[in-house]
C-alpha cells in the first residue's frame, strides 16, 4: 500500500503484532509523595491492550511522556508495528512530541504495511470520513475489509456500516456478515449494535445466503 500525505486535523482514536517482549507493567509515573518515578517500557501484551480499547494515547500522558524516545526508537529503529502505529498516532495529534500529522500518518502506513490490524481500521477510518487526510472511500474500503477479515472486531462492525452506506459491493455481504456474526462482544451496547447491523445487512441478502454466512467457519 501506498503511503499518502496528511492534511487537515481532526480528533479520533484508534492496535497488533510487535516483535520485541517489554519488560513490567507500568505506573503512572508519581509516587504517593508526588515525585516522578521512572516508568517501565511497555509490554507488548499490555500496549496491544490498550491500542485496542483506544486508551493508548491516554496512557503516554498519565506517564508523562516519560517513555517518548523509547517508543520512538522502537518505531523507526527497531520498527515494531504497535510502536509505529503510537507513535504514528502521538505525532498526528500532538502527543507529547510537536504535532506533524504527515509524519504520524506514514508511521501508521508502516504498521498497516506490516499488518497491524488497527492501523489499518485507522487508516480506513480517516479515509472513510476525511480525518487528517481527503476522503477516498476506495482506499477505505480496501483497508477497513483487510482490517475486519484479519479479525479485528472494531473494522467488522464499522465494514458492515460502510456496506450500508453504499460503499463496497453486494458480493462483500455474506462474507461481512459472516465476520460480524462469528464475533464474540462481551460490550453490551456494542453487542446490540452488531444484532442491529446485521438484521439491517440481512435485510438485503437472500435467506440462503445468511444461511451460508452463518454456517461457514
Amino acid at each position: 500500500m501506498a503511503q499518502p500525505a496528511a492534511t487537515a486535523t481532526a480528533s479520533d482514536g484508534g492496535l497488533s503484532p510487535t516483535s520485541q517482549p517489554m519488560t513490567s507493567t507500568p505506573t503512572s509515573g508519581v509516587d504517593d509523595s508526588g515525585n516522578l518515578q521512572a516508568v517501565p517500557l511497555y509490554r507488548q501484551d499490555e500496549l496491544l491492550n490498550w491500542i485496542e480499547q483506544g486508551r493508548h494515547l491516554q496512557q503516554v500522558k498519565q506517564d508523562r511522556c516519560q517513555l517518548t524516545q523509547d517508543i520512538e526508537v522502537r518505531a523507526e529503529v527497531m520498527k515494531v508495528p504497535a510502536y509505529q502505529f503510537l507513535w504514528g498516532d502521538m505525532l498526528a495529534w500532538g502527543v507529547c512530541i510537536k504535532p506533524n500529522a504527515e509524519l504520524g500518518v506514514k508511521f501508521m502506513w508502516e504498521a498497516a504495511n506490516q499488518g497491524l490490524a488497527p492501523a489499518l481500521e485507522q487508516l480506513g477510518r480517516y479515509y472513510w470520513k476525511g480525518t487528517l487526510v481527503q476522503k477516498d472511500l476506495l482506499k477505505a474500503e480496501t483497508l477497513m475489509r483487510e482490517a475486519a477479515s484479519l479479525g479485528f472486531q472494531r473494522a467488522q462492525v464499522e465494514w458492515v456500516e460502510m456496506l450500508l452506506q453504499g460503499l463496497g459491493s453486494p458480493l462483500d455481504y455474506e462474507e461481512a456478515y459472516h465476520w460480524l456474526h462469528s464475533t464474540v462482544i462481551g460490550d453490551k451496547a456494542l453487542h446490540q449494535k452488531a444484532t442491529s447491523l446485521l438484521n439491517r445487512l440481512g435485510n438485503r441478502m437472500p435467506a440462503n445466503a445468511i444461511a451460508r454466512a452463518k454456517a461457514m467457519r
